[in-house]
């Protein structure tokens, strides 16, 4: 397979979660046939679903990659179990979530994933960071990042996403 772009979701809010973060941005650069390009600033971020749960550092990172998209995904889940992700509720607490969301620009559906992320364009979380390393990225529906970015920061609450500022 030939060099692609893919960028990734990354996200924790149990076990030290800023480190879990930068841990995995350092993992994704050893993962076979991939290579972290750059990554964003990390965010703070009020949880999506049940908020009896701490906040989530957030971040998006774009790798190149010779892998296809599942197994790229693959890689991805492997990573989350060695940083002992455990499922135990929908949009519950969590060591290290890892989405991918966008393949190159390519529309893709499978049972096991679906490309872009189906829901990124309503994520505050995922797009203000890749709006930091991709503005003029264009989504397949023919948005920029950047345009989409700043539609989403007029809406937000005060401390609903906020720069890590370390």
């Amino acid at each position: 397979m030939t060099e692609a772009r893919a960028w990734i979701g990354l996200g924790s809010n149990l076990c030290s979660p800023h480190q879990q973060i930068l841990d995995a941005l350092a993992e994704l650069d050893q993962l076979p046939l991939c290579r972290l390009e750059i990554a964003s600033q990390r965010y703070i971020t009020r949880p999506v679903g049940p908020q009896d749960q701490p906040d989530f550092v957030n971040a998006v990172a774009q790798v190149h990659t010779r892998l296809s998209p599942l197994a790229l995904l693959d890689q991805l889940q492997a990573l989350e179990q060695r940083h002992r992700r455990v499922r135990q509720r929908h949009w519950g607490p969590r060591t290290l979530d890892l989405d991918l969301l966008l393949f190159e620009n390519q529309d893709w559906h499978h049972p096991r994933l679906t490309l872009p992320h189906p829901h990124m364009h309503q994520r505050a979380f995922v797009i203000l960071p890749l709006s930091e390393i991709a503005p003029e990225l264009e989504l397949p529906n023919g948005r920029r990042v950047a345009a989409l970015a700043a539609e989403l920061a007029r809406d937000l609450a005060n401390d609903e996403v906020r720069p890590v500022t370390t």
